[in-house]
C-alpha cells in the first residue's frame, strides 16, 4: 500500500525526515515524496505555478502511480491533497491534510501571504529570503516553528526559482479563489479524510474554520495537541500513530 506525501512552502521534502522514520518504525515502508515544481524539484518550461496549476501536476504524478494511494499533504500541499480529492477521488485510497480551514469562505490570508500576493511587496520579501546566508533561513524556519535539524536540510532549496513559485501560487489563491475551490469541499467525502488539526498552527485559519471545512469534507478530525504548523518535525511519532491507525482501517 502505498503513501505519498506532498510538502509546502517554504519547504522541500527533508521536511518529511523524521516523519518517513516514523512510518518506517511503524512497518510503513512503501512512502514516496513528491516536491512540487519550484520546491525541491525543477519546474518545467510552460508549467503554471498556480493552484490549478500544482492540482494537474498532482493528478498526472498520481496517475503515474497507477494504483490509489494514501495521500498526505503539508501546508500547500495539504491545498494540492483536497483539490485533487475534490476532482479526482479514483486516484487516492485516502486523503490526509492539515489546511481544510484555508478553503473555508471567511478564511482570512495570515500575514506573510498577504505579503506574498501584493505586488513589488512580494518580491522583496522572497528575494530577501533568498539572498539570505543558508545558516540564517534556517534560523528563519527555526524561528517560525520548524525543528531546528530539518531547517538546516530545508533552507538551501529556498532559492530564487522557489520565490517565483511562491508568488505565482499564493496569488493564484487570493480571496475569493480559495473560498471558490472550497465551494466544492463536499466533493472530497468521496474518500475516507483525515484532518490534522495541530492547536498551535495559526496559519490556516480558526478552529472554527477548520472545524467547519474538516466537517463538509466529511473527514475525520484529529487534534495534535500543542503542536504547531511543522508537526512532522516537532512530534513525528504521534502523527505517525494517527495516520497509520487511520490507513489500517480502510485497507482492504
Amino acid at each position: 500500500m502505498t503513501v505519498v506525501l506532498v510538502h509546502g512552502v517554504p519547504e522541500t521534502a527533508a521536511v518529511w525526515d523524521l516523519l518517513v522514520a516514523s512510518l518506517a518504525e511503524l512497518g510503513e515502508t512503501d512512502v514516496r515524496r513528491l516536491s512540487p515544481p519550484g520546491f525541491g524539484a525543477p519546474v518545467p518550461d510552460g508549467f503554471s505555478a498556480t493552484m490549478h496549476g500544482y492540482r494537474d501536476w498532482l493528478v498526472a504524478e498520481l496517475e503515474a502511480i497507477g494504483e490509489p494511494v494514501d495521500l498526505v499533504g503539508h501546508d500547500w500541499g495539504g491545498g494540492h491533497v483536497l483539490n485533487v480529492a475534490m476532482t479526482r477521488p479514483d486516484l487516492i485510497r485516502t486523503w490526509t491534510s492539515d489546511v481544510p480551514g484555508v478553503f473555508d469562505a471567511e478564511y482570512v490570508w495570515h500575514e506573510l501571504a498577504q505579503q506574498w500576493q501584493t505586488p513589488e511587496v512580494g518580491e522583496q520579501v522572497v528575494a530577501g529570503l533568498a539572498a539570505m546566508p543558508v545558516s540564517d533561513r534556517a534560523a528563519f524556519l527555526t524561528g517560525a516553528g520548524m525543528a531546528a535539524e530539518i531547517a538546516e536540510r530545508v533552507a538551501p532549496g529556498v532559492d530564487e526559482a522557489m520565490g517565483r513559485s511562491i508568488l505565482a501560487l499564493y496569488r493564484s489563491a487570493a480571496q475569493p479563489n480559495a473560498a471558490r475551490a472550497g465551494d466544492h469541499l463536499e466533493a472530497a467525502a468521496a474518500r475516507p479524510g483525515l484532518t490534522l488539526l495541530p492547536t498551535e498552527d495559526d496559519y490556516v485559519g480558526t478552529a472554527e474554520q477548520k472545524q467547519r471545512a474538516s466537517a463538509r469534507a466529511g473527514a475525520r478530525i484529529e487534534v495534535l495537541d500543542g503542536l504547531g504548523h511543522w508537526w512532522m518535525t516537532q512530534d513525528p511519532g504521534s502523527a505517525a500513530a494517527v495516520m497509520v491507525e487511520f490507513w489500517r482501517a480502510h485497507r482492504g
